[in-house]
């Protein structure tokens, strides 16, 4: 045994502290005026940077990237630090790793409403953010695991189990779903196309929650909880079991957002099972949280960071039993595209995640800044406040879950739909987007108090210096558990991390190495050809704007479904689909099978006054696409993209005439709505959209036969 000093880097926790208020300030209120968009379109004001499609993903990676990622790096800087007893590695690589994430946040808050976006949900950024934010957390990983090297203490402690697990994960999870051939600076396409490219994105948009939402804000939970309670934690046992079953089965549940799809019934299925399976270690995480609080009871009236705890715990457990439940294809049949999804996600990144880093907040800077919290009564008002502004929420958007699902799958006496037109069903929704509205401006509410209290605790700061202690180091790490092998693994690092790696490959290698093979799996369809050159660049506007958000391309094999939107989706539709738009949400109609439905003129109408078409839509005006021009001289560089690498079958004509045709088929649509009195919009990029629109699920209209090679 030895007396080591050690100096702590508080200066780093602090600046991850702040700018968590800070951007959960931004991402909040950018979520609440989302809300007040659903609830009255007039609040999109016309402008196209903040209209619902732009705005949105926006409001996701503020509040996952910038509001919980800043507190996940808070909160492991100051734990690792005091669970290793070594000061973090590099003070410049720590410098380097939180400014490096605020810029890829401003970045993220500049290109999205620009409509620079990759459209993959929860990794819309293009490719040379990409890039940067792999590099970052390179960065966070040599920090991370520099200081694991020269540790003074041996045992690795639970939370740093779980910190090792997200840090590997999402470095492969980025990666391989960011994989993407540029265009330009600010335009890429994925390598992966349709059925492929949907179990790739939700293999990473589920696991995305799972080690970045969830694996470390459990390893957060296994450090400040204990902190708080002053109470160790409840089973060692139970932690080994938690992180060893979550951190397996987690990454094979990905397709569980695909079900019912044109995804492969395989992948559908492993999904499920694996969901299924999920329930027990994530209840086991919860049970070993809350009893940790054992004894500890008596300070749940008097301390309002226990309480948040609490509550973050309680949502974790209700979130981890409502998601197993959703990935049962007969329950997901009613509550896919719905806001009962919007729910689900809402419960887990306001009632967990936020939660548990107000309590940490709270807890944390006091002791950052060597002073009291200036005000408990104010931190008890802000948990009553997001407390019922997130039940409210929840509520709310559960009853329009349910709503919307069972209205869409209604019919009458005579076997037909009672809501074959989607406008009918909208009014029926207004009630509950205005609890949403209310709810959420309760909850940011409290986080304005919160932002107070803290700043008037920061007032009363005092030295600032970072902590020095003297801790005694062991010579050699010594059994504390009767589970030998596990507390040997514990003291080696480089092992337990490349054990955890495999670990998590393994549902990922056995679901994505078969799925490559796309020619071999997914059924084709002759009839599908490749998209025109100017079907191709409107298909880009289309996701510019956002559509996606509003919009699914995906008729499931439901019996509502196909008669109001037509033939159901099938695999071999999407082949040359880079990136894919099946869609995670319905707040307009199916667009797979629109193609034909409508005039030129009728497109052209709805996109300047989406309400003369559709009485009580809530879609927003697209007036500047009739102002904006197509970049005709830019598409030949993506039909050439998509015909060498992508192997799409266009003829040696159409790549050596690629505006030619581009511009031909725009001055057809052009002089079509001149001669219905429409102005001359051939060169403006809503004639490119009409022309995406127009195309979608003619392919195969007259059901063409499936072969296999």
């Amino acid at each position: 045994m030895s007396q080591v000093t050690v100096k702590y880097d508080d200066a780093i926790v602090r600046r991850f502290a702040f700018i968590t208020v800070v951007w959960g300030l931004v991402g909040m209120l950018a979520g609440l005026w989302l809300a007040l968009e659903l609830a009255n379109v007039k609040f999109n004001l016309g402008l196209q940077f903040i209209s619902f499609g732009r705005l949105r993903p926006l409001h996701t990676n503020a509040v996952i990237f910038a509001f919980v990622g800043n507190a996940i790096f808070a909160g492991i800087y100051y734990s690792t630090q005091r669970l290793l007893k070594a000061r973090m590695f590099s003070d410049k690589l720590s410098a380097a790793h939180f400014w490096g994430w605020q810029l890829i946040i401003v970045a993220a808050a500049v290109t999205l409403p620009l409509g620079i976006t990759s459209s993959k949900e929860y990794a819309e950024l293009e490719w040379p953010i990409d890039i940067a934010i792999a590099a970052v957390w390179v960065i966070f990983a040599i920090n991370f695991f520099g200081t694991l090297a020269r540790r003074r203490e041996k045992h690795l402690y639970v939370a740093i189990w779980f910190y090792i697990a997200s840090i590997v994960t999402v470095a492969l999870l980025h990666i391989v779903n960011s994989l993407a051939v540029p265009v330009s600076l600010t335009k890429s396409y994925s390598v992966f196309a349709g059925a492929q490219d949907g179990l790739v994105q939700w293999w990473y948009g589920h696991n995305a929650v799972a080690f970045f939402l969830t694996t470390p804000f459990l390893g957060l939970m296994y450090y400040f909880m204990p902190k708080a309670a002053k109470r160790p934690i409840y089973s060692y046992r139970l932690s080994i079991i938690h992180f060893w079953a979550l951190v397996f089965l987690y990454i094979w549940a990905g397709p569980h957002h695909l079900l019912n799809s044109a995804l492969p019934d395989w992948a559908q299925s492993m999904g499920t099972v694996f969901s299924i399976m999920l329930l027990a270690p994530s209840w086991g995480g919860m049970i070993n949280g809350l009893l940790t609080l054992r004894g500890a009871w008596d300070k749940l009236r008097t301390d309002p960071i226990i309480k948040f705890y609490v509550v973050a715990i309680t949502f974790y457990g209700m979130s981890t039993f409502e998601g197993p439940m959703m990935s049962l294809k007969s329950v997901n049949s009613l509550s896919h595209f719905t806001n009962w999804t919007i729910a689900h996600v809402h419960s887990g990144a306001l009632g967990w995640n936020g939660f548990f880093t107000f309590g940490m907040l709270y807890w944390l800077m006091p002791r950052l800044w060597r002073t009291e919290l200036h005000s408990k009564a104010l931190s008890t008002v802000h948990f009553w406040m997001g407390l019922l502004g997130i039940a409210g929420y929840i509520l709310s958007m559960w009853a329009a879950g349910i709503t919307e699902g069972l209205m869409w799958k209604e019919f009458d006496a005579d076997g037909r739909l009672v809501y074959p037109i989607w406008a009918e069903m909208v009014p029926s929704l207004a009630a509950m987007y205005w609890v949403r509205v209310f709810s959420g401006a309760l909850y940011l509410g409290g986080v304005v108090v919160m932002s107070w209290n803290l700043y008037k605790t920061w007032q009363t700061r005092k030295d600032l210096a970072d902590e020095v202690v003297e801790v005694t180091v062991a010579d050699a790490p010594g059994p504390t558990s009767s589970v030998d092998w596990h507390h040997k693994l514990e003291g080696k690092p480089m092992a337990f991390t490349i054990w955890t790696t495999v670990a998590v490959a393994a549902g990922g290698l056995f679901e994505l190495i078969p799925s490559m093979a796309i020619k071999g799996n997914i059924p084709t369809i002759e009839a599908v050809r490749p998209y025109s050159p100017l079907e191709l660049e409107g298909r880009d506007v289309y996701i510019s704007e956002g559509c996606v958000s509003c919009h699914s391309q995906m008729v499931r094999p439901f019996r509502e479904e196909t008669l109001r939107y037509g033939e159901y989706s099938k695999p071999g539709e999407y082949v040359y689909d880079h990136p894919f738009l099946w869609g995670s949400r319905r707040i307009g109609p199916d667009l797979q099978r629109v193609g034909g439905k409508y005039p030129d003129s009728w497109h052209y109408d709805h996109m300047m006054d989406p309400q003369s078409m559709s009485p009580g839509s809530l879609m927003p005006t697209y007036t500047h696409l009739f102002e904006q021009s197509v970049d005709f001289g830019g598409i030949d560089a993506k039909v050439q993209l998509f015909s060498g690498t992508f192997g799409a079958p266009y003829n040696k004509y159409d790549l050596e005439h690629v505006e030619v045709m581009a511009r031909g088929q725009a001055a057809t649509i052009a002089e079509g709505l001149m001669a219905e009195g429409r102005p001359d919009i051939r060169d403006k990029k809503i004639v490119a959209l009409i022309a995406y629109l127009q195309r979608l699920g003619t392919d195969i209209r007259a059901q063409a036969p499936e072969t296999t090679p």
